[in-house]
């Protein structure tokens, strides 16, 4: 009897233990600063995501570009498009792969991370510490060498995710309606809709050979050391409409929860780049640096050819005064020799 009421207790402490590592939230008791409490690799040193601080990139010409295949025709089905309490997650078919990486990588998934109304920051990584209002996230597992994601996601190369960071433009991108029209039918946790396939290309920027890549991690729980991270340096433009249909309008609870909460502000901030390295697949110039470096850079080009003009100037216009005072100084001579000789005959 003794025996069986240690297994028993065992067993609901092994319960209880799963059910309070499956719960985590951004902020709160099971906010961000304790999910290593439930989730030990959270605080390991690989962790993702990070501040990409550009003039510490290195520049590896032998990266090439990033090659998505069957993207922009992802097959008949039917995407699923999820409100998991934490972000809006559609499920991608195995059609989709990359190639262009060390391994052939099979899509499973795409996501955001997004800010609230009013605040500028939402993107989980950030360039030269700048953030964006949203970065989306596209999932891939290792299938050369593992038989699903939930195999890889364990391992060192199990994993592959682009990064994409969203801006606000001038006008709407079509691409990302197919996604945010659907968010009024997925509003609490838990809901899901089916929306028609959709050319996927077109949610990443046109330049995939401009990219950073580091090794890093989830940055969600779990936070397995498993990712292959490709962060494209060009940002893919939404209208402020779009935007705010993605801050505003979603509960990270379920529709029976007499007091929603608002789901927003879900990425995680910067975590230490410790001993890794950020390559970079372009030579890093003005182009990723931040807006003010820009215009200190182009306010100091300005101010160096302005310099160097104004002496070239004053440099010309000495050289001719001297030339003036120079032929001045012939004639004189040249008029006072004249009239030296003229003297010289007269009578």
């Amino acid at each position: 009897m003794m025996l069986l009421t240690l297994i028993f207790l065992q067993g609901f402490s092994h319960v209880l233990a799963a059910n309070h590592g499956s719960h985590w939230t951004y902020a709160g008791p099971h906010g961000k600063e304790h999910w290593s409490d439930s989730y030990p690799d959270c605080s390991r040193q690989a962790q993702s995501p990070i501040d990409i601080q550009t003039k510490s990139v290195q520049h590896d010409p032998a990266l090439p570009p990033v090659e998505p295949q069957g993207y922009q025709s992802p097959g008949d089905g039917a995407f699923t498009l999820l409100n998991n309490g934490h972000t809006v997650q559609m499920s991608l078919p195995q059609t989709m792969f990359l190639r262009g990486l060390p391994q052939t990588y099979v899509a499973v998934q795409l996501h955001f991370h997004w800010g609230s109304r009013g605040h500028a920051g939402g993107s989980e990584h950030l360039v030269n510490g700048e953030s964006f209002p949203a970065e989306l996230h596209v999932v891939h597992y290792n299938a050369d060498s593992y038989a699903n994601i939930t195999e890889a996601k364990r391992q060192a190369d199990g994993l592959a995710v682009l990064g994409i960071f969203i801006e606000v433009g001038d006008v709407a991108n079509p691409a990302y309606d197919n996604i945010l029209n659907q968010l009024k039918n997925i509003q609490y946790a838990g809901q899901k809709v089916s929306i028609p396939p959709f050319n996927v290309r077109e949610l990443l920027p046109r330049q995939l050979g401009r990219y950073f890549r580091y090794n890093g991690s989830l940055t969600t729980p779990p936070c397995f050391e498993s990712v292959l991270w490709t962060v494209f340096h060009q940002r893919v433009q939404i209208s402020a409409s779009q935007l705010e249909r993605l801050q505003g309008g979603l509960y990270s609870t379920k529709a029976e929860n007499s007091s929603p909460v608002p789901l927003a502000d879900n990425y995680r901030a910067p975590q230490l780049l410790h001993e890794r390295l950020v390559f970079s697949s372009f030579p890093v110039g003005p182009s990723a640096y931040s807006a003010g470096e820009i215009v200190a850079i182009v306010f100091g080009t300005l101010f160096v050819c302005l310099s160097i003009f104004l002496t070239f100037y004053f440099v010309v216009k000495r050289a001719r005064a001297k030339r003036i005072r120079e032929q001045k100084d012939v004639v004189f001579k040249s008029s006072s020799s004249r009239a030296a000789s003229g003297d010289s005959h007269r009578p």
